[in-house]
């Protein structure tokens, strides 16, 4: 293990995507800790700017407008900005094929003080079975060898977010349909959703439907079936859904970013899994989160998803 020297100005790549970026907010909050007096940057895109300027984990936030391998202008210029800020150690929470070749091109200009899984760098993560190790336990045992420790779970309290400014009529539950567009498997059909939505309403408590604009549609059909629901699909930012999520009495949603955020408010949580994806590995966390697995989202009832509901 590395012992620590005095760091001044600190770098944090993470790039994305949404998920991870909140699971990564336990590191953050590790790394600002322990490097209390420093200087600290994110590395991010775009997307991410304004969750991480609100954490108030970092004292700048850099941002990679993630150029192609052809362009290497534009990879010039993001080697030299990293270059010119002078850091002493930059921790890759990011890990991946894209974050090496910064470190290698890094290496070319002078000796960095990286923590990550680049081969050749200072504090390198070599345990073999990483990529099957949950996401928080690989990055607390990757920021142990720089001799950050102490790495909390993730934890939104310092954000702060107006819940209200939707003026939804309470009690209501966040329902979060979407999942990757490629892998439609992971996604429990809509017309489940729609009818959980009518049986919630049934009940007195109004569905709040959340997602990207790739959930438009599905908002859409939910609300054709159940008027009553609130379709907030496309309107909401992240720190949108930290307020709605603190006021909510409960969720359910597929492996998707929103529900990663939602259950690290604390708000009871409800996540679908299918065969396509590991929960031990990805899976959401936070006080009362509940996973429900099926090898087929299709055999998963209403019945059943209802069941494992838990409202506050």
């Amino acid at each position: 293990m590395k012992t620590c020297k005095k760091i001044h100005r600190v770098l944090v790549i993470k790039l994305g995507a949404m998920g991870d970026m909140v699971q990564a907010t336990g590191p953050f909050q590790a790394i600002r800790d322990h490097h209390s007096d420093a200087h600290i940057a994110l590395l991010t895109t775009s997307a991410y700017k304004e969750f991480a300027d609100s954490g108030k984990w970092f004292d700048e936030v850099l941002i990679d407008k993630r150029p192609t391998w052809h362009e290497w202008r534009s990879w010039t210029k993001l080697i030299l900005k990293i270059r010119q800020k002078k850091y002493n150690r930059i921790y890759d929470l990011q890990t991946s094929d894209r974050t090496a070749i910064i470190f290698h091109l890094l290496r070319l200009f002078y000796k960095v003080d990286w923590c990550g899984a680049a081969l050749g760098c200072s504090h390198y993560h070599d345990n073999p079975k990483r990529d099957l190790m949950h996401t928080l336990e690989r990055q607390a045992e990757q920021l142990s060898l720089a001799s950050v420790t102490n790495v909390p779970p993730p934890n939104l309290n310092n954000i702060r977010s107006d819940g209200q400014k939707f003026n939804l009529p309470e009690p209501y539950v966040l329902i979060a349909p979407g999942g990757s567009s490629h892998r439609p498997e992971k996604r429990w059909p809509k017309k489940n959703y729609a009818k959980l939505a009518k049986r919630l309403f049934s009940k007195g408590i109004t569905p709040v439907v959340i997602g990207g604009s790739a959930e438009k549609q599905i908002g859409s059909e939910i609300t054709a079936y159940c008027p009553e629901a609130k379709d907030l699909t496309t309107k909401t930012s992240m720190i949108d859904i930290i307020g709605l999520s603190r006021r909510a009495s409960g969720s359910v949603g597929n492996d998707t970013g929103p529900m990663h955020i939602i259950g690290a408010t604390g708000t009871p949580t409800l996540v679908l899994f299918s065969h396509s994806s590991d929960p031990a590995v990805c899976g959401q966390r936070g006080e009362d989160v509940k996973i429900l697995r099926f090898q087929s989202l299709e055999d998963l009832s209403v019945d059943e998803v209802e069941a494992n509901m838990r409202l506050r």
